[in-house]
């Protein structure tokens, strides 16, 4: 019997077609990672008839009341082997991207110890799509993957990137190469700020070493949007369309953040543009892996730039987003441990991913002062407000227990979750949530979807 066979089972159905009991297939997984995306992925798969015991490392105080909190570190691949050994772990499911650019997933794969633990996450040579932007800038120049024109540069050329920016128009466009928790892009109209942020990166490490090679790029403009891909390298399913808020305050201005809210799926992406996305993009992205020899099972996160009718490829991630995930997952029908498990088996062309017919909104409640300097241990209250499941949903996004109370654990808070018919009544139930819930100096964006809710009416 192979596990793979349970992607054609019915759910809360007591056997599975292969006449199997459900029982019998039933798993125990991990999930690694603490944030909102994380309390999302564990809510979904805490609903799958496959699970048996869920476990998260090292959660929040919402994953808590779902799941079991172990607190192992998601970078700590010694503990986490140990702890997979002696919890029966059948599925390791990797949340951020820190562990996977570290490579996590080859820790794995190369053991002769784990030789049926499924892994949701690429290798590292497919998580350097996120972990270098000039990694993935050249996988795009050399799969003629639409894409903004860009040059990159290293410490010590401080010098040649300044020339390179002289001959560029503002607005100014400079990304640290490596990680930087969503915080290392600046768009500037001022040559004189982005030569300070060049000398910042190149010659003070504002960044470390995710600064120490940067990419300057034209400047696209058009509007944001995500799409989501799950693939195993040669099959794809496609996820519903998002677009996130980045900047911390109204009117898309101010510093990055991790993001500050998120709506699903985005009104404007039409057939004409999916279809583009697809041939244009999506596609050529999975060729273009396998071309490469770059193994790749999980999730491709293509941040787009929709530039008149046309994308445009702004980055990629090798995980799932986060706010997307708030907004996607709740629109899944589909067995989010079924799809895992079908990736894992080499079903996935064969699965049929089921998408509700509804919207989601979800604004992101943070601490005073973020993404500068905030105060953590902060009591929230209001987190047992009543709401229907199908109307909205509270993920935890930095948030722990101390002392028997839920306190802030984060930049990023609470990611509130309205689910409507529309998008006018999705971001009503969001901000309804936003609003019955209260901890000291919480701040968020009044404006999320407003810009989209203007273009369509």
């Amino acid at each position: 019997m192979t596990r793979g066979n349970c992607v054609f089972c019915v759910e809360k159905v007591g056997w599975c077609m292969s006449g199997y009991p459900l029982a019998l297939l039933t798993m125990n997984i991990l999930l690694l990672g603490s944030g909102g995306r994380e309390h999302a992925m564990a809510w979904k798969l805490a609903q799958s008839s496959l699970l048996s015991a869920l476990y998260v490392a090292p959660g929040n105080a919402g994953t808590e009341k779902i799941a079991t909190n172990v607190p192992v570190d998601p970078m700590d691949f010694k503990a986490i082997d140990r702890f997979i050994r002696r919890n029966d772990i059948s599925m390791l499911v990797i949340g951020p991207e820190a562990p996977l650019v570290a490579g996590i997933v080859d820790y794995f794969q190369t053991s002769d110890k784990h030789k049926n633990l499924t892994v949701v996450g690429p290798p590292k040579a497919g998580a350097m799509l996120e972990g270098s932007k000039d990694f993935a800038k050249a996988f795009m120049l050399r799969h003629n993957i639409p894409t903004a024109a860009y040059a990159s540069f290293s410490s010590g050329q401080l010098q040649e990137a300044i020339a390179y920016l002289d001959k560029r128009k503002p607005p100014y466009v400079i990304k640290a190469d490596g990680l930087a928790a969503g915080k290392g892009v600046i768009i500037t109209e001022s040559i004189e700020e982005a030569q300070k942020c060049l000398e910042d990166m190149l010659e003070k490490a504002a960044f470390g070493e995710a600064g120490s090679k940067v990419v300057i790029e034209q400047f696209m403009d058009g509007i944001e949007v995500s799409s989501f891909i799950v693939t195993d390298g040669e099959a794809y399913r496609i996820l519903p369309s998002a677009k996130d808020y980045k900047r911390v305050s109204e009117g898309d201005v101010g510093l990055n953040t991790g993001g500050m809210g998120a709506i699903s799926p985005v009104p404007f992406v039409d057939a004409e543009f999916h279809e583009k996305t697809l041939n244009q993009i999506i596609i050529p992205t999975i060729k273009g892996l396998k071309k490469d020899n770059i193994p790749y099972q999980g999730f491709i996160f293509i941040g787009l730039m929709k530039v008149g009718s046309d994308p445009y490829v702004v980055e990629y991630n090798c995980r799932l987003g986060d706010p997307e995930s708030e907004v996607i997952l709740p629109l899944l029908k589909s067995d989010l441990l079924h799809l895992f498990d079908s990736l894992g088996s080499g079903l996935l062309s064969e699965y049929d991913l089921q998408i509700e017919d509804k919207t989601a909104a979800t604004v992101m409640l943070t601490s005073g002062g973020y993404p500068g300097g905030y105060k953590k241990g902060v009591h929230i209250k209001g987190l047992d407000t009543p709401t229907r499941e199908n109307e909205g949903l509270i993920f935890h996004a930095g948030t722990t227990k101390k002392r028997g109370k839920i306190v802030s654990d984060g930049g990023r808070v609470i990611a509130c979750t309205g689910l409507g018919n529309g998008l006018e009544q999705a971001l009503e139930r969001s901000y309804k949530l936003a609003e019955s819930i209260d901890f000291s100096e919480k701040q968020y964006r009044k404006d999320i979807g407003q810009d989209v809710l203007v273009k369509v009416s």
